[in-house]
């Protein structure tokens, strides 16, 4: 089965259509840092106004406990998509009563309005299958039919973007289709050479990935916080690095696997160690093999890879036809240890191939970093979701829209 898309849904002049967006955008004292999440909303927004739809929008934004918080509120998002749109959007103060009905009730075809933070409503999220239920059903009666284009949330069963999908005639967004054929394209039909490059914290957090993604490249880029713990594996002495001791074996036995299979498994070469985690801690970079060899001994901490490490990787994604990252290589939010990830970002944008960040933290990172999203061949949207859809898991929000 194919996903389907907007075609499938006919003629949508003076329809009212529900758009499940992904507007969970990072606020600061109210404001919107990063405004990059929205705009990856708009060709969707833009096609359905072009053909005469009349829009009704909403999202989530944080953890809120199923009820009202100022803290999380779609208000901001609602303004910065107006400015974005040229024409005013109207909020709805509330996700399915007297305010969302009103405002869905005034609107006009080629108009939008965004209802208020749907996890304000505990049914949103809620584990029970009829909770999840009726709170969809409530919003179905704003809307004829429904496209789902938040793909930051296809891996998960919640009503807005489950429910909601079963309940009205639904179909994928531009963006949602077109995460879908590039991660497909990861995964069926890679231009050789193909390299993944990980980072972040935990090994664990990519046990599925690495997995999946082992039998069919021909490089894998261990950085990050998980680079210590495949250091370990090879006998390094490593300090107070960030480790995770019961996934040594796992290590262990993905460099074996790799050795197997002709995939070469780089891990950093040399670290900048610190001597605490602190954005104006004293560090040295430091061979892999002598990582204790600094100042600070035992007690260092490899808070980014070093600039041997940055060259060596860089050269390896440039000889890519092909590349996917996620993760940084090291505590990017400091200057000093910033350099390992933007090495990697820098190299990924000269490459001449398929280059795709995996959302969450890396694109972040490559945005905080001074690299804008054009400079890839594509930034996912979803962190989570790009990794779950490349470990070959089903993603119920995909599925739904017929995605199998």
């Amino acid at each position: 089965m194919t996903l389907r898309t907007l075609e499938s849904l006919g003629d949508l002049a003076g329809k009212r259509v529900f758009v499940r967006c992904d507007f969970n955008v990072p606020l600061s004292d109210g404001a919107i840092t990063d405004d990059g999440r929205i705009r990856a909303a708009l060709p969707t927004i833009s096609a359905l106004l072009a053909a005469g739809a009349k829009v009704v929008t909403s999202s989530h934004l944080g953890r809120p406990k199923g009820e009202p918080d100022a803290a999380y509120s779609l208000a901001p998002v609602a303004a910065r998509l107006g400015e974005l749109l040229g024409s005013p959007v109207a909020f709805a103060t509330d996700t399915v009563g007297a305010s969302a009905q009103e405002t869905v009730a005034a609107l006009e075809t080629g108009q939008v309005a965004v209802l208020e933070n749907l996890r304000f409503n505990a049914g949103e999220t809620s584990k029970d299958d009829a909770e999840r239920r009726a709170f969809a059903e409530q919003l179905a009666e704003f809307a004829d039919v429904m496209v789902s284009d938040g793909f930051g949330v296809v891996h998960r069963k919640q009503a807005s973007v489950y429910e909601l999908a079963e309940i009205l005639p639904s179909a994928a967004g531009k963006l949602v289709a077109h995460e879908v054929s590039v991660l497909e394209r990861l995964l069926e039909s890679p231009e050789e050479p193909y390299t993944v490059v990980l980072g972040g914290s935990k090994v664990s957090d990519k046990l599925g990935v690495i997995d999946s993604l082992l039998p069919r490249v021909n490089k894998i880029l261990i950085g990050g916080g998980m680079a210590y713990t495949f250091l370990a594996a090879r006998g390094h002495a490593i300090g107070k690095s960030l480790v995770e001791v019961d996934q040594i074996d796992t290590a262990k036995r993905y460099m074996a696997q790799a050795d197997e299979q002709g995939v070469d498994l780089l891990v950093p070469i040399d670290s900048l160690m610190a001597s605490s985690f602190s954005a104006d801690a004293e560090f040295e970079n430091a061979p892999s093999e002598d990582l204790e060899g600094t100042p600070y001994g035992a007690d260092a901490l490899g808070l980014d890879i070093g600039p041997a490490t940055g060259a060596l990787f860089a050269e390896a994604i440039r000889s890519s036809k092909t590349v996917f990252w996620n993760g940084p290589m090291g505590v990017f939010e400091f200057p000093n240890f910033a350099g390992g990830t933007k090495a990697v970002a820098e190299a990924l944008t000269q490459t001449d191939g398929l280059t795709v960040v995996g959302g969450g933290d890396s694109a972040a990172a490559a945005r905080t970093l001074g690299f804008a999203d054009e400079q890839f061949g594509h930034v996912s949207t979803g962190g989570g979701a790009s990794l779950e859809f490349l470990e070959g898991k089903k993603l119920p929000g995909l599925e739904v829209l017929g995605w199998a």
